[in-house]
């Protein structure tokens, strides 16, 4: 009966409209009321929630990601990925991929990369006679190396439900794997595409152009081995290698590339304030939220119930990813992340799962409901940047959707394709 009070309130204020964060907050309170617990308790838990230094790595990558985005070094990557693979036939397709594989190692967010790489490549794929709904598919589907490919703000969240129980470095570097197969297999399949259909090849660029244009993308990459190599060489915590990549991009934005207007600079900061007020009340909420699930033993219960259907554990493993893939197409990432990882983290660990191996199952799973309606925001955010009906973009991607499932089960039953860099690297 506690479980359908906690869970029935927050399901009952979700489809009325209240917005997420809230929802959490209001049915967590409703829960303390039903089993006499002090409110006074859950406002402590709300506060403890957010009180985390390790919570300051996601307002310093999110900043980073922002000027980074804005200040023309996105377009820098898109010509360098150009340089690579862009003569190949269906070359820009693949350079979309790239371009977002470089683009995720900076920025770590799926939108602001599908709105960053597709602002410049969805023309220019449509100008070369690419269809414009194959061209937004890509975009939209190669985003989600973001979300696999540090610095992954979302491994940040997760590391941080699971009460920082689960290594940040070890999430940045089991990322890595899953990320460059998604984009490997992305690849691939634009190749068998491009040759069925006939899609156009690029041209081979000039050596003096190509070597001018790899020395600019270089400072952009610089951020990559700066927030990697900072962490795994102990020069810095993952905290820390976020507000030094804040300030790398600063420097180069500003006066390296010199394309951002200084008179711009205070309207990007307030949007970035906007974005991270609404993820902190909702990682707030949601620690309030925790704490009355923990009170009730839900997730014992739940373990039990998973334990009790089936012994098996790549069973209990595919039961777990069908209900992931179903809640998100329903709800966003981080909420999900936030309410599910206490819940299911002892699951898992019950039939010998390792964290960080579920972490990277978690981020793949909800990284396919953020390009899924119905409320699939980096779809959303690909459609308007192409200027097409959602309709017609699910539609393309439905050979995606495929390629991502057959990613996320090499993930989910491949351990090692998780936990082979940090166990060589951390030694964990």
């Amino acid at each position: 009966m506690d479980a359908f009070i906690l869970l029935g309130s927050f399901f009952v204020l979700m489809l009325i409209g209240t917005p997420v964060a809230y929802a959490l907050g209001i049915s967590a309170l409703i829960g303390a009321w039903w089993i006499d617990i002090p409110l006074d308790a859950v406002m402590i838990a709300i506060s403890s929630g957010v009180n985390k230094f390790s919570l300051l790595a996601i307002p310093f990558f999110v900043l980073a990601g922002a000027i980074m985005a804005e200040g023309g070094m996105a377009r820098r990557l898109v010509a360098f990925a150009n340089v690579l693979v862009g003569f190949i036939r269906g070359g820009l397709s693949l350079v979309n991929i790239l371009a977002s594989t470089f683009f995720g190692a900076i920025s770590g967010s799926s939108m602001a990369d599908t709105a960053s790489v597709g602002t410049v490549l969805i023309p220019e794929m449509v100008k070369k006679g690419y269809p414009r709904e194959f061209a937004t598919a890509v975009t939209v589907s190669g985003s989600v190396q973001a979300i696999l490919i540090p610095p992954s703000h979302n491994a940040v969240i997760y590391s941080l439900a699971a009460g920082g129980s689960v290594s940040i470095a070890a999430l940045f570097l089991a990322g890595v794997l899953p990320g460059l197969l998604l984009g490997l297999t992305l690849a691939v399949m634009c190749l068998v595409i491009a040759k069925r259909k006939n899609y156009p090849k690029g041209d081979v660029i000039p050596m003096r152009q190509a070597l001018r244009t790899c020395a600019d993308a270089l400072w952009g990459l610089m951020t990559m081995v700066i927030i990697l190599g900072g962490i795994l060489s102990g020069v810095f915590t993952a905290t820390e290698s976020a507000s030094v990549a804040v300030v790398w991009a600063f420097l180069v934005t500003m006066f390296v590339y010199r394309d951002y207007k200084w008179r711009e600079l205070p309207k990007l900061v307030h949007r970035t304030v906007k974005t991270l007020a609404i993820v902190m009340i909702l990682i707030a909420f949601a620690a309030g939220f925790g704490y009355i699930m923990t009170l009730m033993q839900i997730p014992l219960q739940i373990t039990t119930a998973f334990t009790t259907l089936s012994d098996n554990r790549y069973v209990i493993l595919m039961m777990i990813n069908l209900m992931l893939l179903a809640l998100g197409t329903l709800m966003d990432m981080a909420p999900l992340i936030l309410i599910l990882t206490p819940i299911l983290l002892p699951v898992v660990k019950a039939i010998g799962v390792d964290p960080v191996h579920f972490g990277m199952i978690m981020m793949v799973n909800l990284g396919m409901g953020l390009i899924t309606p119905p409320v699939g925001g980096v779809l959303f955010v690909g459609s308007a940047v192409a200027k097409l009906p959602i309709e017609s973009v699910v539609k393309a991607l439905l050979p995606f959707y495929v390629a991502l499932f057959g990613v996320l089960m090499a993930v989910t039953y491949l351990p090692a394709i998780s936990l082979w860099l940090p166990q060589t690297v951390l030694g964990r």
